[in-house]
């Protein structure tokens, strides 16, 4: 029986304030990046299961503990134990889970109600035990648009992340489901990525978050910029804490996020031990151990804010919302500074493309992402509905079992694009992403240069910190030591919430630094899309070597 596997029988079989021979306290763990061996041992002898109530969170603003600070250690014998059916594309899985619920992460919570999180540890597969102790955690962060995800109810994102209903499915074009295969293995299910994770008999944290839209009954805000990555990252420090009494190895976090909550994934994947949030983190009393995860997996990740105005217009400046009509001129603006932003990148293309620019960077879209995703697509239909889609859609080469088309053709294939100009830092202050950049007293900022010289305004002096803080960017360009060796990336490309070069700049930077990114685009797919979950869950298997098998 090795050392993690002993504390947590001596702590379950004993109780967390009264044993002997067990440590009491959690040691700090290394921040290292190197996976545990898989344990050898038989699954111990699960103990009956609690029914414990939740702790009663609380809803207002400054509702830490009224008896001072919060303990920081896992409630190893707090739980429900619960049952799921996981449905897949190879057939159901029963999983027997223990539910760990609304755990405070931090011992000096703002809001109980953000601040905590749910962890669900498999027991039992089919009926043969499961032993967790090394498993892999999937961290899934249910942030939506920057607004707050609550852990005290179901809020509004699903618990097990995703995006509510058609959202998360995106828009298929002619021809039904996503093919088999499409991305690699696995398929669509239509099973969570919780439920998903528990069948591979991974261990699932699910931690809520502050956002933009908190506010107190005085009328102030605490969910401003940087407080979502820095609730994440104190989630991510709690389970390191306790990493020798809870089940799941800490040194195999694997992140999950949509949208914004995909911008946060990348993010804590960039940023992982940075100094820059101690301050922070110390304030809400964050665990002392590290925060750097092993693996980052993002989904239409709305990020490097500062330049996604410039990103947008660069690609989609050509086209107009539906229905809508936009300011050329500022539009053009906004595009012609993208080539500078492109050149300080110094990015070069992969699979020996050469150095990016503004003259080539189409072309490097088309070859690297749009065109092998329409391939992909392509090749996975039946022969009839194939047909039926080339001759709907006369643009597309089909050749050799190859796609090929030009830009401008894949923009008039989308047509439209959902955002204004500029698309985040809105001029009268209306986009979500300049609440995110809000102070406790103000709720709207300008946060672009470009921007507070169009409307007259000077930007604060605490912006530029603000935005190295949430942009993983920043991070990636410093190289930082604690940033995550694995990524998964996944984009539609009917997603015009932000722009492709978003993700192009993403996987390629993280992949000039030397780190292994699995990078793709759905086709015709729209935002939040996730056509291959399960490709996503074998993905976590290969690169932390973990079967529960």
């Amino acid at each position: 029986m090795n050392q993690k596997t002993l504390s947590i029988f001596c702590l379950m079989a004993l109780g967390v304030s009264a044993f002997a021979g067990c440590a009491t306290t959690p040691a700090q763990p290394t921040a290292t990046s190197q996976a545990a061996a898989k344990p050898t041992t038989a699954p111990t002898a699960a103990p009956s299961a609690t029914s414990a109530a939740k702790p009663t969170a609380t809803s207002t603003a400054a509702s830490g503990a009224a008896n001072g600070a919060i303990s920081l250690d896992f409630p190893v014998n707090t739980y429900t134990e619960k049952t799921v059916t996981v449905t897949t594309t190879t057939g159901s899985s029963v999983v027997v889970y223990r539910a760990y619920e609304h755990i405070p992460y931090v011992s000096k919570p703002v809001d109980l109600n953000y601040q905590s999180m749910d962890v669900k540890v498999p027991v039992s597969i089919n009926g043969k035990a499961i032993d967790a102790t090394n498993a892999p955690i999937l961290f899934i962060n249910n942030v939506g648009g920057y607004m707050s995800s609550s852990n005290a109810s179901s809020g509004g994102m699903p618990a097990g992340g995703g995006m509510p209903g058609g959202v998360m499915s995106g828009t298929m074009p002619a021809g039904g489901a996503p093919p088999a295969g499409m991305m690699g293995a696995g398929g669509n299910s239509g099973a969570s990525p919780s439920d998903l994770g528990l069948a591979a008999g991974y261990v699932v944290a699910v931690p809520g978050a502050r956002g933009r839209d908190n506010k107190a009954a005085d009328g102030t805000y605490y969910g401003k910029a940087p407080a979502a990555i820095v609730d994440l990252k104190a989630a991510v420090r709690y389970l390191r804490y306790n990493d020798k009494v809870m089940p799941g190895n800490a040194e195999m976090i694997i992140s999950r996020g949509t949208s914004a909550g995909g911008a946060l994934s990348a993010l804590l994947g960039a940023s992982g031990n940075s100094p820059l949030y101690d301050a922070y983190l110390k304030e809400i009393g964050a665990a002392d151990a590290p925060d750097n995860i092993y693996a980052s997996a993002d989904f239409c990740p709305i990020t490097d804010l500062e330049h996604a105005d410039m990103i947008y217009e660069w690609e989609l400046g050509s086209l107009s919302p539906s229905g809508q009509t936009v300011d050329a001129a500022l539009s053009k603006e906004l595009a012609a500074a993208y080539p500078a932003y492109l050149a300080s990148l110094n990015l070069q293309g992969v699979n020996n493309f050469g150095p990016l620019t503004a003259d080539n960077y189409k072309d490097y879209l088309l070859k690297t992402y749009l065109m092998p995703s329409l391939t992909a697509y392509l090749n996975g239909l039946a022969d009839d509905k194939r047909a039926a889609y080339l001759q709907a859609n006369a643009w597309i080469k089909w050749e050799n079992k190859t796609a090929s088309f030009s830009f401008a053709d894949f923009l008039a294939h989308l047509a439209n694009r959902k955002k204004n100009v500029p698309a985040f830092d809105a001029l009268d202050l209306s986009a979500g992403e300049n609440s995110l950049f809000g102070t406790k007293t103000t709720n709207a900022r300008h946060f672009t240069a470009a921007v507070a010289q169009k409307t007259s305004t000077a930007l604060d002096a605490d912006i530029a910190n603000l935005l190295n803080l949430m942009n993983p960017m920043y991070f990636i360009a410093q190289n930082n030591a604690g940033m995550a060796k694995y990524w998964w990336i996944r984009q539609g490309t009917s997603d015009t919430d932000t722009g492709l070069p978003v993700l192009a700049n993403l996987a390629t930077s993280l992949q000039n630094k030397g780190k292994d990114v699995n990078a793709a685009l759905y086709w015709d797919a729209g935002h939040g899309a996730d056509q291959d979950p399960e490709a996503m869950i074998a993905w976590i298997g290969k690169i932390t070597g973990y079967s529960a098998k």
